[in-house]
């Protein structure tokens, strides 16, 4: 998520209805639809609880979306992505003068999200003495820019999401439990991709939509099965990078559960390369004799090695989730070196650094 304030008039996005935004027919889909409809038209506060990449931003979009304030702003702020000495004025705004470098009066969220609805992502991460900031204010509704004077009325639905164990996180001293109380008068649960598999399918023509008929992939009945028996650590997020990370590797072919393996990195037993890296898990690929091979024919030793070469480049580009940089030292090669090899055998890149 963007440091960056995201304000977005929902009633204009492309999803209109909550199951465009929560996909699947799982029973833990179709409770948490069930939840979302009930609070969407209310103002109480939401805590989303769920894994990390399971989707509670876009479980907070549909809410927004499905209730009252569709038509008002929606703004969205990681509180653990933002400095410690800055997450006051993201929150509240400043006035110009009111520390070195703000140069400019500023609005903050809570502002720029008056009758909308602001999202808290990771509120678990915000430093203790915030919380108490944040509690006046919504006891309030009322905040006060930094170095201001005035306090200015809000009116914002707060929807907060976090990975951790909150309760834990009381019992620990790290966050108020009178916050918790404000933050969470209802709490929603995101199920993992993994207690929901029966919704890959679904997920996968998700993620595709839009994208040219003859140029995606495809994945086959033993594609899906491999997929459904993954343990999905990374969720909904990393379902998504493998289905990109196919349709370029794959453009327009059927994978099947053997390229469902190397899409995961899970490939069979390799032979070993005293040369590769620790961190680089079985780049190496199968050498696996063609008919004539196994007949006293010529072998092509040219071309089974520019095929081994480029199984390896492609697997090393899906381990480092197309980074060019981090493929070549998988490879034990140069950046430069890679990106000739690339051209030469007309391998994409997936996201250049």
């Amino acid at each position: 998520m963007s440091l960056s304030t995201i304000l977005a008039n929902t009633a204009s996005a492309k999803p209109s209805t909550i199951e465009e935004y929560l996909i699947g027919d799982s029973q833990p889909m179709n409770m948490l639809r069930d939840m979302v409809r009930r609070v969407a038209n209310s103002s109480a506060s939401v805590m989303i609880c769920g894994a990390s990449g399971s989707g509670k931003e876009v479980v907070a979009r549909a809410i927004h979306a499905s209730g009252t304030r569709a038509a008002k702003p929606y703004v969205a702020l990681n509180c653990g992505a933002i400095p410690a000495e800055l997450i006051e004025s993201e929150l509240f705004g400043h006035e110009r003068g009111a520390f070195t470098g703000a140069q400019a009066r500023r609005t903050g969220h809570f502002e720029n999200a008056d009758k909308g609805t602001l999202f808290l992502d990771e509120i678990g991460d915000m430093r203790f003495d915030m919380q108490v900031k944040l509690l006046r204010v919504l006891e309030d509704g009322l905040v006060s820019r930094v170095g201001g004077n005035s306090a200015l009325p809000v009116d914002v639905r707060i929807i907060s999401a976090t990975h951790q164990n909150i309760e834990q996180a009381i019992t620990d001293g790290r966050f108020r439990e009178d916050l918790f109380f404000r933050l969470g008068v209802v709490l929603l649960h995101v199920p993992t991709l993994a207690e929901r598999t029966g919704d890959i399918p679904q997920l996968i023509s998700h993620f595709q939509r839009g994208k040219d008929a003859a140029g995606k992939c495809h994945f086959d009945n033993t594609a899906i099965e491999r997929l459904r028996s993954h343990n999905w650590p990374g969720n909904v997020r990393e379902l998504r990078n493998i289905v990109e990370r196919a349709n370029v590797l794959f453009h327009g072919e059927t994978i099947d559960a053997f390229g469902v393996d190397q899409l995961l990195g899970r490939t069979p037993p390799r032979i070993s390369n005293s040369r590769a890296p620790a961190t680089m898990p079985n780049l190496a690929p199968v050498f696996q004799p063609t008919p004539a091979q196994k007949s006293d024919g010529p072998i092509d030793l040219k071309a089974q090695i520019e095929s081994i070469e480029l199984e390896r480049i492609q697997t090393a580009l899906g381990h480092a989730d197309g980074v060019i940089s981090e493929a070549a030292r998988l490879l034990t090669l140069k950046r430069t070196t890679l990106i000739e090899k690339m051209r030469k055998y007309g391998v994409d890149r997936i996201a250049a650094q």
